[in-house]
């Protein structure tokens, strides 16, 4: 099965993300050491902001979300899927690490199934260019749902970001995953949306835009755990 480019962690039936391990199968994309800045970042919040309630959009085997409720047990948290079959594997990660009382996997496309309001709206989409998925090997492993970002990769990005007003709290915070070169594109849709937002950019330690947050108060607000550029 490796001869043939099949994903390690799909053979192993493991992924570790964020100090963690985790049962990842096809199903699901495999975690990304990348993403573990989405979780540095909101802990890094939660330190100056209580954040009460979070959801996770496009949770897959459930890493972010059971990584944030491990962190902050107070937290009441819903993760979201539209692939049911992702929240299979969630669930089986929420049963191991004891949190399936404070996870709320929820299956239905972007915040639509998120029952209420919430202070962080978190999110790994798909950021991958239609056109750079066929050279890219795991991409033959991995459900294409989860890497497929539309022609310019933030189709799904933006899709969520046109509903995030009716399903962020006054003071919330919305964290995005972006992919190399995207920063621009996306910054100027936020913008657009939200004139009066506070915009951070977080690197990752290769000095890669990895992570956007979106702050909506009118103060404003140092990531703790990061160096983020303040625009």
């Amino acid at each position: 099965r490796r001869l043939n480019g099949e994903p390690t962690a799909y053979i192993t039936g493991h992924r570790e993300f964020y100090g963690l391990d985790f049962y990842v199968d096809p199903r699901v994309l495999i975690p990304r050491p990348e993403s573990e800045l989405l979780v540095e970042t909101a802990l890094g919040l939660a330190q100056n902001h209580p954040l009460f309630t979070i959801a996770e959009i496009g949770t897959g085997c459930g890493a972010i979300a059971i990584s944030l409720a491990l962190s902050l047990p107070e937290a009441k948290i819903y993760a979201t899927d539209i692939s049911a079959a992702a929240l299979e594997v969630a669930l089986v990660n929420c049963q191991k690490h004891g949190v399936i009382d404070r996870v709320h996997l929820l299956q239905g496309d972007m915040l639509d199934p998120v029952p209420e309001p919430v202070d962080l709206i978190i999110a790994n989409l798909p950021y991958v260019k239609q056109s750079k998925l066929a050279p890219m090997s795991p991409a033959r492993f991995e459900p294409l749902l989860a890497l497929d970002g539309g022609s310019d990769g933030t189709e799904r990005i933006r899709q969520l970001c046109r509903q995030v007003d009716s399903k962020l709290l006054p003071g919330g915070f919305l964290l995005l995953e972006i992919g190399q070169g995207q920063r621009g594109a996306v910054i100027a849709f936020l913008h657009t949306i939200f004139p009066d937002g506070e915009i951070e950019v977080v690197p990752d330690l290769s000095g890669i835009d990895r992570v956007i947050s979106l702050s909506l108060t009118t103060s404003k607000h140092e990531l703790a755990n990061a160096q983020p550029s303040q625009l």
